[in-house]
């Protein structure tokens, strides 16, 4: 990149200025940098919290830009052809991005890539949205990492380079090129009135990322490991979000997680853990991408599981209303703040493909849906994990009884009770914006009576039992 004319910034999950590899390069060229984020295909197939919550984000970095005095162009179309078209408005010479690693976007870039590339212009996609490129982990034996832990051995000491700030300066063109307005997209739309409700607990944008970052690691990272199961405390970092969006890097937690574990906090190390429990996701994802849609483990397409989606133990799923009270809690924090606890979602998922022994696809797509924090490769390897199909050794030993895991994890009744307002006298403001924010036809009042469980946690686990029993006999 050595000429003076633009260069695009193709903008994707990476709505940050600093630590961006991307913008890093664009911006030490000299040269002018043109900001697009485009509405293809791929946005466009995304469901309706992940949707909302990414437009979000794009509308935050555009006044970001705004405020340095540059500019995010806004596009919507499909993707070479719109790259095509602002190289024609603008002159510019060159594009770059940050690079994906799901198969779909995989197939776009490529196509991408060689057009461009056969219309001279210099194209380029950087690392940034993981810290290790999911090649080049590798086995002894060159193949890629099938278990999570051999995973974690393998790159816990590799060096990680240090985050980096924003550019001082984003060099921009002479002219502009013409923008559409985001509010024309209407990327909420599917949200509905949900929208106002899950609004009020996002958290949006890089400032508000690295701020969360900051107090999480002041006041609880030192006990993570030990309350992170505990989904009433606030004891988790809540930055699933701004991660799956790239409003920040996960090199900034990496090194914050490892100065904390450096200054001797004891739960910083987990901390660390579960960063690279996500890069071990999208390294299945890239070496096997099959597991977004299909098992991973083979011989599990003949396992009985329902696909009817229209089931009324399904919909009782669906809506919170299973009877089963720590079931149904998860499913309503979801609802009102566009995140579930990472402890409820699995024995949520647990309950949908074991005790209601439906797919776990169906969960899946569900989950797609209504995830503000949505990411498809922990989506898929969190749902295969915990259904047995995906990365687990001994998948059926694990149904998670969810009454005992209650008992467990939620002794006060405290997550219970902020999330279920049924038969409780004065039920909380978070219980009470369920109603708020699940679809009208629905028809439910939190003066309902609460359900009788749809399936027990004993009967449910005695029918997940024999069938995974029947499977390995």
């Amino acid at each position: 990149m050595s000429d003076a004319s633009p260069i695009l910034w193709w903008v994707r999950r990476d709505l940050r200025l600093a630590d961006n590899p991307a913008l890093a390069s664009a911006c030490g060229s000299g040269r002018p940098v043109v900001p697009v984020f485009i509405h293809d295909d791929s946005v466009a197939a995304l469901g309706a919290a992940a949707k909302w919550r990414l437009g979000l984000g794009v509308e935050h970095l555009a006044r970001t830009l705004g405020a340095r005095n540059s500019r995010l162009i806004l596009r919507r179309g499909d993707a070479l052809t719109t790259l095509r078209s602002l190289v024609a408005e603008t002159g510019a010479g060159a594009v770059i991005w940050s690079r994906a690693y799901d198969p779909d976007s995989i197939a776009r870039d490529k196509a991408v890539k060689a057009a461009l590339t056969a219309d001279g212009i210099e194209v380029r996609s950087v690392p940034g949205f993981l810290l290790f490129e999911p090649w080049t982990v590798e086995t002894g034996q060159g193949a890629f990492y099938r278990v999570y832990t051999p995973f974690w051995k393998a790159v816990r000491e590799r060096p990680v380079a240090e985050p980096q700030p924003a550019p001082g300066i984003i060099p921009r063109p002479e002219r502009w090129p013409a923008t559409e307005e985001i509010e024309s997209w209407r990327m909420g739309a599917a949200m509905r009135r949900g929208a106002a409700v899950v609004a009020r607990h996002a958290c949006v944008g890089e400032e508000a990322a690295q701020d969360r970052l900051a107090a999480f690691v002041e006041a609880r990272i030192a006990d993570y490991k030990a309350r992170r199961d505990f989904p009433a405390a606030n004891a988790t970092s809540h930055l699933s979000e701004n991660l799956t969006c790239g409003e920040i890097s996960p090199r900034a937690l990496w090194h914050a997680g490892l100065s904390a574990m450096v200054a001797g906090k004891a739960g910083a190390e987990h901390f660390l853990k579960e960063i690279v429990w996500r890069e071990f996701a999208w390294h299945l994802m890239w070496h096997s991408p099959h597991i977004a849609t299909a098992n991973w483990r083979e011989g599990w397409d003949s396992f009985p599981w329902s696909t009817d989606e229209t089931a009324a133990g399904v919909l009782a799923w669906k809506q919170g209303r299973t009877g089963i009270p720590l079931v149904d809690a998860g499913m309503r924090e979801m609802y009102v703040t566009g995140r579930m606890h990472n402890r409820t979602r699995m024995i949520v998922a647990s309950y949908l493909t074991k005790h209601l022994m439906t797919h776990w696809q169906v969960g899946l797509k569900w989950f797609a849906d209504h995830l503000t924090d949505w990411d498809p490769a922990a989506n898929a390897m969190g749902w295969q994990w915990v259904a047995g199909s995906g990365p687990d050794a001994a998948p059926y030993f694990r149904i998670f009884n969810p009454v005992s895991q209650a008992e467990k994890f939620d002794p006060d009744h405290a997550y219970l009770d902020a999330w279920i307002a049924e038969g409780r006298v004065r039920p909380s403001d978070t219980a009470l914006s369920y109603f708020e924010a699940v679809p009208p036809s629905w028809g439910l009042s939190p003066a309902d009576r609460y359900p009788a469980p749809v399936v027990s946690a004993e009967e449910g686990r005695r029918r997940a039992l024999a069938a995974y029993e029947a499977r390995s006999g």
